[in-house]
This record gives C-alpha cells, sequence and structure tokens, in this order.
C-alpha cells in the first residue's frame, strides 16, 4: 500500500503549472490506455455537454477557452462552468479512503463520515479494498447487501454511461447480486400514473411540434413550466431550437399566461399574464375551473363520450355528489388563492380558444403530485382539444428543448447494462436481485425487512450494507438532508466515484477520482427529441492528477472479479464508440439516410440530419383522435382514463381512482407548521448540483451562500435587507443563504433553488447549520403516495430570519482535509 501527502491546489495555481510545465507533467494524469489515445497538445475540438456543443481551444496541453458551437441557435451562459469543472478546486485528484475505514476497516467510525480526514493510496490499493468489499459483502450479506442503483444525471454520452457501468460490472462480476431502483426524481409520479391514464409515460415524449402551435394556438398556458430557463440543458446534448419557436409565438402577441408561485423568466419574456397561485393547490384551482366549465355547459362532452372512459363516476366528485363539496370556483379560490371570478374566466377563456396547456414537472414533486397531471388531462379532455393543431396539453416542452422538429436521423444505442432483456421492449434490461423505488433509499436503510407498496405490487426493503455511487450526488437531490445522514451511518461501506468533492463523496470511505467527460471520448446525440446531429465528444485535454475514465476503473474492477473479458468483450473505447455509430449507421437505408464512414464523421465532430416537412406538422394525439379505433391508446379501455379501474382495485387510501383534491402533509392555508412555503425549483445557472462547484457560482451567489428570494413585506417584516444572510429553518433543519427581495415572488412563498452543495458546520451531526444553502435540508421526506412513492421535493414550509451570530464559513467547494 502506498501512501502519500498533499497540498491544496488553487484554480490560478493549477493552470500557471500546467501553462509552465506542460500539462502531462504537471497534472500527473494515468497512464493512457489502450484505445484512449492523448489529447491534442494545442488546437480547437469540438465536444459536447449538458449545456451544449461547444469548442474547446487548447494550448500547451491545457484548455483555455470554450465557445459555443457555430449551429447553436441560443448558447448557454453557463459553457463557462463547464470548462471551469475540469480545473476547479473541488476537483478529486487521487484515489482517496476515509482514515478509520483504512486504519480498521468497514463499519469504522461512520457517525465521522462527512468530517474525517482522508488518506491518499494509491490505484492498485483503492481498487483492491473496491473489490475485495464488493466479495465481501456479497457473501456476507447477499444479494441484498449492496446498493448500486446509483441515480443521477452523471453526463452524456452512449459508452461513459457510469452508472450502466456499474451495473454492468456487477452483473458480470457479481452475477447481478445487488439492489437496483426504479423511476427518478424528475418526473417520478407522473412516469407512474399516466401509464394508467394514457397508456404511456407521457413526461418524456415529443410534443406537439412548435411550428403548429405559433401557428394555431390562441392560449398558451405554462403550469408550472419555465423553459425560458430549462431549455437550456438536455439530458443528452441539448439542441436548443426552442428559444426561435418561444420568439415567433411571441411575435404573434397572442396570449399567455403563466400559472405559478414565481413571476419566473418564461413570464418576463412574454410579459405574460401572471398568475400568481398559491403553491401546492394546483390541483384545487384545476377543479374549480373544470366546475365552472361543466356547470356552465363549457365542456365537450362529444369528446368525453368517444374519447375518455370514467368521466361520469369522475362527476359526483366534481359536482359534490359524491362527498357534499361541489369544486366550485369558490371552493376552489378559498384554497389556491385565485379569485373565483377569474377561475371563470380561465374557463371561458379556455373554452372559447384553442388552448395548450402546458406543464413542468415541479406540479407533481409534491405529496399527492400524482394527482396534478392527471387533472391537467382531465381538464385538456373537458375542453376536448386533444388531438387538435396547438390545443390540448404538453408535459415536456419545458424540458429537453420539447416540441422542436425531429429529424430523420440514425438511433445511437449505447453500452448495456449487462441485464436480461425485457421481452418485446428492445431499450430495457432486467437488473440487479430486487429493485426499489428510486426516492425511497432512506426509508430502505431506516426499515430493513419493512414492506413498501409500489404501483399495486407489495415489497419488502432488503438490508443493504453497502453503498456504490456514480454520476450522482443524493446528498444534493434528496429531501431531509439531516434524516439521511442519520440514515448513512448504518451502512458499513460507502464507496463514491466523482470528479469533484460533492458533499457525497465527502460522505465516502472510499472514493475514486473519475475523469470529466472532456477528457475522455465519447458520442452522443444533439437534441433530446429533435436527435437532429450525432456528435463526436471528443477528448479535448488528458486525464488530469490521477483521475482515469470510468470506463477504465469499471474495466480494472471486473477484471478484477475475474470478468473482465465479458465486461469490455475485448473493445477498448475507441472500438465501442465506432460500434456504436456503426450500428446506427445500418438504419441508414430504411430511413433513406446516408450516413457517412465512420471516419470521415469523428475527423468532421458531427453528422446533422435533415428535418422532414412532416415534422413541422405533427399533432400529438392526431392519430387518436382521427381513429380511436384503430389507433388506440395503451390503457385497459384504449381510451384516456379519467376513472381507472387498475387502480381501483389497488385500494390505496392516498391515491383513489379519479383525479382528486387531497391535502397535502404542510401547506399554506392548511396544515401551517411556518408560515413560508419554500419553492425549490430548478436553478437558472447550473443544472441541479452540476456546476455549482465552479466559478459560475460566483455570478449568482449572494454573501457567498445560495440565494434565498423573498417577498418584499415578507422581507420587511423581518428586518431582511436585500444581501443578508439569513437563517432558514424549520423542524427539519437549518440553512443559511443570502437574501435576495423581490416582488417577482408572490408573499409567505421563498424560493432557494436545489442544487446547492450541502455544508454543514458540525459534518455528520443530524441538525447541524448549514453554511452554504442545501435547501433539501429543510424539504420533507415523504413519498407522493403509495401508487408511485416518488418525492415531495416541493413540498416543505419553514421560516426566516437575519443571521446575526458568527458567520461560519463556506468550506464545502474545497477539497476536504486530506483531500
Amino acid at each position: 500500500m502506498s501512501i502519500h501527502t498533499t497540498k491544496t491546489v488553487t484554480r490560478r495555481g493549477l493552470l500557471k503549472g500546467a501553462t509552465a510545465l506542460g500539462a502531462f507533467s504537471a497534472f500527473a494524469p494515468a497512464l493512457l490506455r489502450a484505445g484512449a489515445a492523448q489529447a491534442a497538445e494545442a488546437g480547437d475540438i469540438l465536444s459536447g455537454s449538458h449545456w451544449g456543443a461547444f469548442n474547446a481551444t487548447v494550448e500547451n496541453g491545457v484548455w483555455t477557452k470554450i465557445t459555443p458551437w457555430d449551429q447553436d441557435p441560443r448558447p448557454t451562459p453557463m459553457l463557462e462552468g463547464v470548462m471551469d469543472s475540469v480545473y476547479s478546486p473541488s476537483r478529486i485528484k487521487y484515489p482517496m479512503v476515509r482514515k478509520a475505514f483504512l486504519e480498521n476497516g468497514p463499519g469504522a467510525s461512520p457517525e465521522n463520515r462527512g468530517s474525517e480526514e482522508f488518506v491518499r493510496v494509491d490505484w492498485d490499493t483503492a481498487l483492491e479494498l473496491v473489490t475485495n468489499e464488493l466479495r465481501r459483502v456479497s457473501e456476507t450479506h447477499g444479494p441484498g447487501g449492496l446498493y448500486a442503483g446509483s441515480y443521477g444525471w452523471q453526463s452524456p454520452g452512449k459508452l461513459h454511461n457510469c452508472q450502466n457501468l456499474l451495473r454492468r460490472t456487477l452483473n458480470v462480476g457479481l452475477d447481478g447480486k445487488f439492489v437496483n431502483d426504479s423511476g427518478d426524481y424528475s418526473a417520478g409520479a407522473s412516469q407512474i400514473i399516466m401509464p394508467h391514464v394514457l397508456g404511456t409515460l407521457e413526461v418524456y415524449e415529443q410534443q406537439t411540434a412548435w411550428p403548429v402551435v405559433v401557428e394555431n394556438t390562441d392560449v398558451l398556458v405554462f403550469w408550472g413550466a419555465d423553459p425560458v430557463k430549462t431549455n437550456q440543458i438536455g439530458y443528452v446534448v441539448p439542441d436548443h431550437e426552442t428559444y426561435a419557436h418561444l420568439e415567433e409565438f411571441k411575435k404573434t402577441g397572442k396570449k399567455v399566461i403563466v400559472i405559478d408561485p414565481i413571476r419566473t423568466e418564461t413570464a418576463k419574456f412574454f410579459d405574460a399574464e401572471w398568475i400568481p397561485v398559491r403553491p401546492h393547490t394546483d390541483v384545487a384551482l384545476m377543479l374549480g375551473v373544470a366546475h365552472a366549465l361543466y356547470s356552465e355547459d363549457l365542456h365537450d362532452q362529444d369528446f368525453l363520450d368517444e374519447y375518455t372512459a370514467g368521466f361520469e363516476k369522475f362527476l359526483p366528485y366534481l359536482t359534490g355528489e359524491s362527498d357534499g363539496t361541489p369544486k366550485t370556483p369558490e371552493w376552489a379560490a378559498e384554497i389556491c388563492e385565485v379569485p373565483a371570478d377569474q377561475i371563470r374566466e380561465l374557463a371561458k377563456l379556455f373554452s372559447d380558444n384553442r388552448t395548450m396547456l402546458t406543464s413542468g414537472y415541479a406540479i407533481q414533486r409534491q405529496h399527492h403530485g400524482e394527482q396534478s397531471h392527471w387533472m391537467l388531462v382531465t381538464l385538456a379532455s373537458m375542453l376536448g382539444q386533444i388531438g387538435l393543431p396547438g390545443g390540448g396539453f404538453g408535459l415536456s416542452y419545458h424540458y429537453g428543448n420539447g416540441g422542436s422538429l425531429s429529424a430523420n436521423s440514425v438511433i445511437l444505442s449505447g453500452l448495456s447494462d449487462g441485464g436480461t432483456a425485457v421481452e418485446g421492449m428492445a431499450w430495457a434490461t432486467e437488473t440487479g436481485a430486487a429493485s426499489i423505488p428510486v426516492c425511497r433509499i432512506v426509508e430502505m436503510l431506516e426499515n430493513p425487512g419493512g414492506e413498501f407498496d409500489f404501483n399495486g405490487t407489495r415489497a419488502t426493503y432488503p438490508e443493504v450494507k453497502m453503498v456504490y455511487w456514480v454520476g450522482g450526488n443524493p446528498f444534493s437531490h434528496h429531501q431531509d438532508r439531516n434524516r439521511m445522514v442519520k440514515a448513512w451511518q448504518k451502512l458499513e461501506t460507502v464507496i463514491v466515484q466523482d470528479f469533484q468533492w460533492t458533499a457525497t463523496a465527502r460522505f465516502a470511505d472510499i472514493v475514486l477520482p473519475a475523469t470529466t467527460s472532456y477528457e475522455r471520448n465519447d458520442i452522443e446525440h444533439i437534441g433530446d427529441y429533435s436527435l437532429k446531429a450525432i456528435l463526436g465528444m471528443k477528448k479535448i485535454v488528458d486525464p488530469v492528477f490521477e483521475s482515469r475514465t470510468d470506463f477504465d476503473i469499471f474495466t480494472d474492477i471486473a477484471t478484477r472479479l475475474g470478468a473482465g473479458e465479458a465486461f469490455t468483450e475485448g473493445k477498448d473505447e475507441m472500438a465501442w464508440i465506432k460500434g456504436f455509430y456503426e450500428d446506427a449507421a445500418k438504419q441508414g437505408p430504411a430511413k433513406g439516410v446516408e450516413v457517412p464512414k465512420f471516419d470521415d464523421f469523428w475527423d468532421a465532430g458531427v453528422v446533422v440530419f435533415e428535418v422532414p416537412e412532416s415534422a413541422s406538422q405533427f399533432v400529438r394525439y392526431a392519430d387518436y383522435r382521427d381513429d380511436p379505433l384503430l389507433e388506440p391508446l395503451g390503457t385497459p379501455t384504449g381510451k384516456i382514463e379519467i376513472f381507472s379501474r387498475n387502480i381501483e382495485k389497488m385500494g390505496y387510501d392516498d391515491c383513489g381512482p379519479h383525479p382528486t383534491w387531497m391535502e397535502p402533509i404542510e401547506r399554506l392555508g392548511g396544515n401551517e407548521p411556518y408560515p413560508l412555503h419554500i419553492d425549490s425549483g430548478h436553478p437558472n445557472n447550473r443544472l441541479h448540483s452540476q456546476l455549482c462547484g465552479t466559478k459560475i457560482r460566483e455570478g449568482y451567489a449572494v454573501a457567498g451562500r445560495e440565494p434565498c428570494v423573498i417577498n418584499t413585506a415578507d422581507a420587511e417584516a423581518r428586518g431582511i435587507a436585500d444581501g443578508d444572510v439569513v437563517r432558514v429553518f424549520n423542524d427539519r433543519g437549518q440553512v443559511l443563504a443570502g437574501a435576495v427581495v423581490s416582488d417577482d415572488i408572490r408573499p409567505s412563498v421563498i424560493r432557494m433553488y436545489e442544487g446547492g452543495w450541502y455544508d454543514p458546520v458540525n459534518a455528520g451531526e443530524p441538525g447541524s447549520l448549514d453554511a452554504y444553502g442545501d435547501v433539501n435540508c429543510l424539504t420533507v421526506p415523504i413519498s407522493t403516495s403509495k401508487l408511485a412513492q416518488a418525492n415531495c421535493g416541493h413540498t416543505g414550509l419553514a421560516d426566516v430570519e437575519k443571521f446575526t451570530g458568527d458567520l461560519p464559513a463556506v468550506n464545502v467547494f474545497e477539497a476536504p482535509a486530506g483531500g
């Protein structure tokens, strides 16, 4: 075993040393493996990221400049953070092991995770520790002992999908003896409820094309959606095509309505009518509109009769016949604080005009979140415009530039996770010995052997002793941080593989330094929905310090487990990338597409596909509307299910068979333990927690901390001025933040973006003050319901006060002790 001492390296010092000495000697990169050619010493290199395609300028082996791809119609300013992520002081430089773990073995002093110093070891020592732990846990605790769900946004690329690589390693090396997960934190409630309602996931599917919306939509509604902000990023490499369409709609001067507690970037862009609904009450508002539609005979009964199932069973609830409470506009107004007359006006406006109801995912990331999109679809069904040009609803206009025109492109595959193929679902595998809903990891750790319901099934939580996390940051995206800190102490071993010292890495026992996306080669689509191009994600610089690619790390681990050949199939990095491309190219003749040879593509860096004229005319559900018998939906009735017999059979007390207003665990005007609602929306200047550890943070941090937007009246009542450091608190946690006083937020609501890095003053101590501003110290940890078991990241109340004590330092953006 080799142990080394380290010293702090600043961003400026790192770049200066690299320029003076040459990147290879200054950064001491891992030895370049076969198939991973050394990066160019100088020149411009085309590559890509979650924030878009870009050109990187390299001088003397150092990345010095980033400029957007010349075919990106609306580049994001976040690209500057992409370059800085390679050289950030938060970079993990070497394999590291928590001191107590190294000296005393698994389970040693788990309460010291997050505070104890790390010790540098060499790669051989680190990988032997990892491999031995994988074997020990598998042999001692069986297939339920290791959790490798490892949720997170990772990075784009068809080869270096680190979560697939982890599961592939465990499938071939441990015969699949691990616990997996299902679902995601983004749209967990809707991706379970929508198949019952529409027969499809809906949340990740192409929308009616924007040109159709521009031409035909009279009233465009953004309900808890902010596409001007969120379409900056994509799960693959974003095309940013949405922005031109938004401009085109703006030029028409047609009606735009934003229903949101915040006057969003989209509301400002359109100068839209802003309806500042009380948070967590969208279903009540929708029911009020629906009641007005029905009572004033503005609904489309013919559409309901022909294309939906169960409206007659929902109607007694709407009218109050079944529960004695008519869902009138007056009833809704009491709950949502939108005046009853305005609710009636919305009903008439929607009915009299071609209306597109678009929604984000936020309104389903809350207690009883399944009801939100179910009720939105019901409302659209009552309007009778689903399947008409510019009418109906859309759940993905805010995500991945949904509604952009789909190109006639070939489709890349990617590296399989090695699981068992699912019959009739070529893209899916069953992997792992057990699975939990992704958002229930803390419940799993707290309650091994406990039973849980999930979408009509009942299962048992395994007794997990070890976690292996790659490409994600659960100490950012999971709710109720202090409860999570305590649950994490039950684990014997935590392994984290990442390129930055996130809070998750700091709470690990073994930390493996991975490369960024920009220190390896890969291949990816441009455009989540348009698939307009295939991009060679070329290596920009060689791996810095001792970082290694995820493929390289897992190849080594699989080899040590005796499954190296099964893992690599005899292919190196470039062989896999070439294979993905050439397999996709075989689709060309059937699509009438001429695809360049791989070498020509790689030299050019990108191949762009043509967009057929038909793409600009796409209308979601038009085929179903034209012929519901020949084009039925994938529901039991083949129709839109306003009433679901399948859900009725489940008998859940927190998700009934039709859309229902259900009181959340806490909300303004309801159960109100604190006076302010926490709006924990997506940030404007990063992707979740990605880029928080880069210099672009300097452009939005307030007093060096995460911003907290507060209404002027609420600030004045608390003696808070713009720029003050404030303490935001409830009975779940407490965080510091920098006050931003604004009238762009309704009273009794504060906004703190999710994704701020957790920085406890007393690390490892549940309840510690967080010095930087992780909003998930404050949000509730419960699930949406027994149906979806999804997260409630937008449920939670708190209070705010001006901070007057000794101000603690923010330390999370530098390496921890020993690191």
